[in-house]
């Protein structure tokens, strides 16, 4: 009845406009010029939407925030509601094709943001977002983000403004290291080949112990400078001035990689449940079930929440001298719903909370004495409480709101954390995609993309784990498979997509 009303709404307002010129037709509930001003405005709910499960004081949390931002004259009351992580993108998709009337939600370029965002399923907030939002919007001027959450030059989306790069480190457990007698110089450990020698040693030491779960892959990616595009395994390397996409199985470094892995399996290295092992690996790595992973500059520095406090971590960054890309402003996003009824009360509230200190506290940390704790200068959970049973501080869908001028050091973060990440993104090998905010559309390769997953599925995976016996013929013919499920339309489409994407930009 909503989208109905609404596209009644706007032929209306087109006839309007083209018979008498009538200025400042819209559909929503307010008018340019009523920013912070009418204190009389009629009370609205905003129907807010974030992945994970609702925690148990999030109700009396965001009555005190509503109650905050009535005071600074914003009428609103909200309604917060969770989806299941697992379930968000399909739930969120469903939710737009029916046409569901919601205000705005969680979402990011690892969940529903492309595909929502390419279905329209997002509000345009060219003209809105500077008029409701204007410190927020001066933000992303500043950092020039926006253009990553655009479609068509249309504003569809708002990026958290957390500046990072997730470029690969290797990390170990220092306290058995230096046990065995094995202590790596600082720094020291920057090539596979590197890698290789030292996994080889903590096995030696710890014959019986679960050294890894994870392969080889990611780090000659980060040798080669590949650039994954996210789309069904296809990409491109980052020193290719045309951006020629490529398929991932057909460059010379997943073979390497693929040999390097299986060797490891062969070897004890890698775990022999790694494939079918579905819990969660940084659990695994907190509670010692894991001896070394990979790691971002972000996780290395930050307190991973060992369930042991004798435990400690020493790392390395592989590959100082390879180019990088940083991680994208569409990691994590809001959105306004294109049926919101309320969109520019949405985007008020959001300009409050890049200024507001005090509501930026009450949305992140909830109420001081119930929900969290200031112990020297740090927020804390409080006593008998931790992050897996908090009974509000690190809600899921909270990283999107972010503000790196407002955060606290935390049991994670110190005070300048952020500002360090933002730093290091900054180096000169750590840059930007050529592509960041392209949108690849699905529509004319469909029936093959479905095949290209499931022999990704049932054939990468094993490869990726270490598990083939013969490494050169699984890869070949895996090859084979996916050039006979249509791989050349496939990287044609992309192809031209991503050719008008940059000539666009040009």
């Amino acid at each position: 009845m909503e989208t109905i009303q609404r596209k009644a709404a706007l032929l209306l307002c087109a006839v309007l406009a083209a018979g008498i010129g009538l200025p400042g037709c819209s559909t929503h509930s307010e008018h340019p010029g009523t920013y912070g001003t009418d204190t009389q405005e009629q009370e609205v709910t905003l129907k807010l939407y974030f992945p994970g499960d609702k925690k148990s004081a999030m109700g009396e949390v965001w009555s005190a925030v509503s109650s905050h931002v009535k005071e600074k004259g914003l009428n609103v009351k909200f309604d917060i509601r969770f989806i299941p992580l697992g379930d968000f993108k399909e739930k969120m998709l469903v939710m737009a094709a029916s046409g569901d009337t919601w205000d705005m939600n969680f979402d990011g370029d690892w969940l529903s943001f492309n595909p929502m965002a390419a279905k329209g399923a997002y509000l345009a907030l060219n003209e809105l977002l500077p008029q409701y939002a204007p410190n927020l919007f001066a933000r992303y001027q500043g950092q020039g983000t926006l253009g990553a959450a655009s479609v068509n030059g249309q504003i569809v989306g708002l990026p958290w403004t957390i500046k990072m790069n997730q470029r690969q480190f290797a990390q170990w457990r220092s306290d058995l290291t230096e046990k065995a007698g094995i202590n790596p110089a600082p720094g020291s450990l920057q090539t596979i080949e590197d890698v290789d020698q030292f996994l080889h040693q903590m096995k030696q030491a710890y014959p019986n112990e679960r050294i890894t779960r994870v392969g080889a892959r990611a780090v000659y990616e980060l040798r080669d400078e590949w650039v994954d595009l996210g789309f069904h395994h296809l990409g491109f390397y980052l020193h290719d001035p045309k951006v020629t996409v490529k398929a991932m199985e057909q460059q010379p470094f997943y073979k390497e990689a693929a040999a390097m892995t299986k060797k490891w399996y062969d070897d004890g290295i890698m775990n022999r449940d790694a494939m079918m092992d579905k819990e969660d690996g940084a659990a695994q790595w907190r509670n010692g079930k894991a001896l070394f992973g990979w790691n971002s500059h972000e996780w290395i520095h930050a307190n991973q929440g060992f369930s042991d406090p004798s435990y400690a971590t020493q790392s390395s960054q592989l590959y100082p001298d390879r180019k990088f890309i940083n991680r994208t402003p569409l990691a994590n996003v809001v959105a306004i719903n294109q049926n919101s009824r309320h969109p520019e009360r949405v985007l008020r509230f959001l300009d409050m909370l890049e200024t507001d200190k005090a509501l930026y506290d009450l949305v992140q940390y909830g109420i001081e004495g119930k929900t969290y704790m200031i112990r020297n200068d740090r927020v804390v959970y409080p006593e008998g409480m931790k992050n897996t049973t908090s009974n509000y501080m690190e809600w899921g869908g909270q990283w999107a709101l972010w503000k790196p001028q407002f955060m606290r050091a935390n049991p994670a973060y110190d005070q300048d954390f952020w500002t360090k990440e933002a730093e290091f993104a900054s180096l000169p090998n750590n840059v930007d995609s050529p592509v960041d905010g392209l949108f690849i559309t699905e529509d004319n390769i469909k029936s093959f993309l479905v095949k290209r997953d499931q022999a990704i599925e049932e054939f990468d995976k094993p490869i990726i784990f270490g598990m083939v016996k013969d490494v050169d013929k699984a890869v070949g013919s895996y090859i084979e498979l996916q050039k006979s499920n249509g791989l050349d339309p496939v990287i044609a489409d992309v192809q031209r997509q991503i050719d008008a994407f940059l000539a666009a930009k040009k």
